[in-house]
């Protein structure tokens, strides 16, 4: 007896010797043909075999296999509790459509519970020898133990409604499935296992299309599988505590992007058996009732060597914008200059845009004759004014400021906007004249024409 053999049989003496039993988790769920089994499923692996070709316009069934074994009570014969072994699975199988030719047991279960059986068929059914395990050998390493009957059935109402339909296969009973030296597997070619995300063109032109595939375990929360479990529950298979695990192998790894992944927990690495694929999995634990445990991955298959499309793309459009930027450029200014131009925003009169040092009527007032020296005018109006002196005293007898102002005229309103109908260039030059330090006069000087603004500024 192996190793894992007698520490699974151990665990399981020490649960009967308490009086307990292995923690339930219902798979998808094992279902025995008797009720209230005595005996649990342990392990149970839950593969799915991603290509490219998987992914492609018009893909094909995805290819999955579920292989477990029966783990019996210790010291008890498996003859003692021999019997078919029914799986419920969410999804639809490949087969041939309607009810005719069915097996009669699975087409009479399902249709006493108010289902229609829409396809019919059976999968290939085998075992692979403990011994040839994780070699990658072929046909040497397998035993053919026939094929499973499987329907797949829904409520009619149901898939008009958008539905997803189930599937119930019915394992006839091979002494491999209580063997330590064999695990049985059920190879399964399941539609609308991969389902395309909805992402926006541009994304979509970048990385091509979406792709998500999600594997799960004890989730019969559909509306096709509750019912079915529900009046089977006294039949349900535990899952005892073992190694168990689901698993997604991706084929040419190396054309893989990979965007999202749930759990974030689920361990990621290259397979050991094959080339260029890598194997993301998490580890199915064993608690008490049903638990849904969900692995999910997000995906896009990429052509050539490297992701093309992206680089390619970001070249194209470094490339355009290097060309359009200079043109984007100049457009751009020159609508600028005519909202600058034509439009006003603001309540009140328009300040205008100044150029030089005009002094404003507020400071020419508090500018007195007689009394207002040439220190206090340059501390008021500020600046570097241009001065005339008399010769050859040097006295200063006047300081002249200059400077111009475009003024807008404005049209219609329209709150805080305004259309300016023309502008106007002040030239302004003011004077102010100084007798022994102290102002004597004030000349102010405005001379006004008409011209665009984007010429004056």
């Amino acid at each position: 007896m192996s190793r894992r053999g007698r520490l699974a049989r151990a665990v399981g003496a020490a649960l009967l010797a308490l009086g307990l039993s292995p923690a339930v988790v219902s798979a998808q769920v094992f279902i025995a043909s008797k009720p209230n089994p005595e005996f649990w499923i342990a392990p149970v692996f839950i593969t799915a075999n991603v290509q490219r070709k998987d992914v492609d316009d018009r893909p094909g069934p995805l290819m999955l296999q579920v292989s477990f074994s029966v783990a019996p009570p210790p010291a008890r014969d498996p003859s003692e509790f021999a019997q078919d072994i029914y799986l419920l699975w969410p999804g639809e199988l490949v087969g041939t459509d309607g009810a005719d030719g069915a097996d009669p047991a699975l087409a009479r279960q399902v249709e006493t519970a108010g289902f229609k059986v829409l396809v019919h068929g059976r999968v290939p059914f085998s075992a692979r020898s403990r011994a040839q395990m994780g070699t990658g050998a072929g046909a040497a390493g397998r035993r053919d133990l026939g094929g499973a009957f499987f329907v797949t059935f829904a409520r009619p109402e149901g898939l008009a409604r958008g539905a997803k339909p189930a599937t119930y296969v019915r394992i006839p009973w091979k002494p491999e499935l209580a063997s330590l030296d064999w695990i049985p597997r059920l190879e399964l070619a399941a539609k609308g296992a991969i389902t395309p995300r909805r992402v926006s063109w541009l994304e979509e032109t970048f990385w091509g299309r979406r792709n998500i595939i999600t594997l799960s375990f004890g989730d019969v929360g559909y509306s096709s599988l509750y019912p079915f479990y529900y009046g089977n529950r006294d039949r349900v298979i535990p899952l005892a505590p073992d190694f168990s695990r689901l698993m997604i192998n991706f084929a040419e790894a190396n054309h893989l992007k990979i965007d999202e992944v749930v759990p974030s927990t689920a361990l990621r690495r290259m397979s050991e058996t094959r080339e260029h694929t890598d194997t993301f999995s998490i580890p199915l634990i064993a608690s008490d009732g049903i638990v849904p445990q969900v692995l999910k991955v997000q995906f896009v298959y990429f052509q050539g060597r490297l992701p093309w499309r992206p680089i390619l793309l970001s070249a194209l459009l470094l490339g355009l914008g290097n060309l359009t930027g200079p043109i984007v450029g100049n457009l751009l200014r020159k609508l600028t200059r005519t909202l600058r131009d034509r439009v006003h925003v603001g309540r009140g009169e328009a300040p205008g845009r100044a150029r030089g040092q005009v002094p404003s009527q507020e400071m020419l007032a508090r500018i007195r004759p007689g009394e207002t020296t040439y220190q206090d005018v340059l501390k008021l109006v500020g600046g570097a004014p241009e001065e005339e002196q008399r010769l050859p005293s040097g006295e200063i007898r006047a300081v002249i400021y200059r400077g111009e102002r475009l003024v807008p005229h404005r049209g219609r309103r329209f709150g805080w906007f305004a259309t300016v109908s023309h502008w106007e260039m002040e030239n302004h030059e003011v004077q102010i004249d100084f007798e022994q330090e102290r102002v004597r006069d004030i000349q102010a000087r405005i001379r006004r024409t008409r011209q665009t603004p984007s010429a004056a500024v």
